[in-house]
């Protein structure tokens, strides 16, 4: 999905092949591909049948290492294997001591080693000795411009398709939060008829509860063609609604976007196919730049950088001043602007 890296990818279809390795250490800042990998262990590794006896759950707030240990060496009970899962093992203090049941692991045991939201220090022994006998594996966030790619690549496994427009619509809207993304696609995909095949924006403005007409999406384009009347028009609307509409959340997608304008300018290739390749983007969205560099120059795109900086430290209080948010919103896009 979306780049991740191939180790999710390769991690599943060895998975989907029936082949189960001894270990599975599953650390990493993004919660979303360690819970999709144990729980498909969860749901395959063993029948029905066979969970009663041998599968145990554990929680790293309540264990030590010599408790995982112990469980990992028991034999399994009229079944080939057992399963282990210990869950929040970033709380086990002595991860380290993992190294000893690693020399000689147990044959007929799956081990799956939930590490959230912190990578694992690479050179400790007990790092070093897991690929040799099962799976290491970092799970990271992603950026920002990789959310879109997420998106439609995880509706297409379910045979649904979204247009690039929509993706980053959605994408703007969600963050980078994974769970929460794919969160609100199963509420989206749900509430769709059998027939449906295409994720349009007005199936998200019914679902999510995005507009489509006044987003920070359509913001930044109506910037990009300063389209006075449609850029004013969206700042009202958002005032009226702050709490769906963050000043925080606007200034960081202008900002993205004027950041990679500006690095536009020294692009050796303008083309479509370098611009996306250079700003991680579909490359739909080039023609935002080739149109925004028309009418922004090298110094006007300095200055709203500079701009985009100085609100935001206004917003947090920084600079003096009691303007609301929709005040200095309605200040920077008509600097922007002129």
């Amino acid at each position: 999905m979306a780049k991740q890296n191939s180790d999710y990818q390769n991690i599943l279809a060895e998975l989907r092949q029936g082949v189960f390795k001894p270990v599975y250490f599953l650390s990493g800042e993004e919660p979303y591909y360690i819970d999709v990998i144990c729980n498909y262990i969860i749901e395959n590794a063993l029948d029905e049948t066979e969970r009663e006896f041998n599968q145990t759950v554990m929680y790293g707030s309540d264990v030590n290492i010599k408790d995982v240990i112990n469980a990992a060496k028991r034999f399994p009970v009229m079944a080939r294997r057992q399963l282990v899962v210990v869950k929040e093992a970033q709380s086990i203090s002595d991860i380290d001591k993992l190294e000893f049941y690693l020399k000689k692991p147990q044959p007929s045991t799956v081990l799956v080693i939930c590490y959230k939201y912190k990578k694992v220090d690479k050179r400790k022994k007990f790092a070093v000795e897991l690929p040799k006998v099962g799976v290491l594996f970092e799970s990271k966030k992603l950026y920002d411009n990789q959310i879109p790619a997420f998106i439609s690549e995880y509706l297409i496994s379910f045979g649904l398709s979204i247009d690039p427009k929509t993706a980053q619509m959605l994408a703007e809207y969600l963050g980078t939060d994974l769970c929460n993304v794919v969160s609100e696609l199963d509420k989206l995909k749900v509430g769709l008829p059998a027939s449906v095949k295409s994720v349009t924006a007005e199936m998200v403005e019914r679902s999510v509860g995005i507009s489509k007409t006044f987003n920070n999406f359509e913001l930044r384009a109506a910037l990009i063609n300063k389209d006075v009347f449609k850029v004013n028009q969206i700042v009202a609307h958002f005032g009226k609604d702050p709490k769906s509409n963050p000043f925080l959340l606007t200034v960081s997608t202008l900002f993205d976007f004027f950041a990679n304008l500006m690095a536009y300018y020294y692009l050796p290739d303008k083309s479509d196919a370098s611009v996306a390749k250079a700003f991680g983007v579909n490359p739909y969205f080039a023609k935002d730049y080739h149109l925004a560099a028309k009418n922004y120059n090298g110094w006007k795109t300095m200055e709203i950088i500079s701009l985009l900086r100085e609100y935001d430290a206004r917003s947090k209080g920084f600079g003096g001043g009691s303007a609301s948010e929709n005040e200095l919103l309605k200040e920077l896009v008509y600097r922007i602007m002129n």
